[in-house]
């Protein structure tokens, strides 16, 4: 397993990953090092990271391989659908895997979503428009909604 920390505009983000793809992306409170050279495993992720983090993709092309049971894997995929700049609900999730009774069991697989960014757990929000848990911290979670917003809102004074 190869592990390189990245400094992106909310914080330090540990990567982790393998031939099979990458494994983990978390956020960091420690003060671990930006490491100086990435291994070859990650240096894709970095990449697009980069180019999310610039605004210039709003995609990611990467072989994931994230570590779950097969219904939590079942949600990340869900998640993976959700487009660029739309949100959707705990419940509205929980309908699309097919039964809205596991939205307790959607919403407990989502805060356990080993790739935040690439896959946005962030994009899931409360049925009232609220913002909810987000195991990055909900500072962070505020400041992806906004940058993945189509509206930019300009100061009135």
């Amino acid at each position: 397993m190869e592990t390189a920390i990245i400094l992106t505009p909310i914080g330090l983000l540990s990567l982790e990953g393998n031939r099979e793809g990458l494994c983990a992306a978390t956020f960091i409170e420690d003060g671990r090092a930006v490491t100086k050279v990435i291994p070859n495993a990650l240096q894709e992720a970095v990449k697009q990271l980069k180019e999310y983090f610039s605004g210039e993709r709003t995609t990611f092309s990467l072989k994931l391989d994230p570590l779950g049971t097969d219904f939590q894997r079942r949600v990340w995929r869900e998640l993976e659908t959700i487009p660029f700049g739309k949100t959707t609900s705990y419940l509205a999730m929980a309908k699309q895997l097919g039964d809205p009774k596991v939205i307790r069991a959607a919403a407990s697989a989502n805060g356990k979503n080993p790739i935040s960014i690439i896959i946005p757990c962030h994009r899931v929000i409360g049925s009232d428009g609220s913002l909810t848990g987000y195991a990055g911290g909900l500072h962070r979670k505020k400041w992806l909604l906004e940058h993945e917003s189509p509206v930019t809102q300009g100061s009135l004074f």
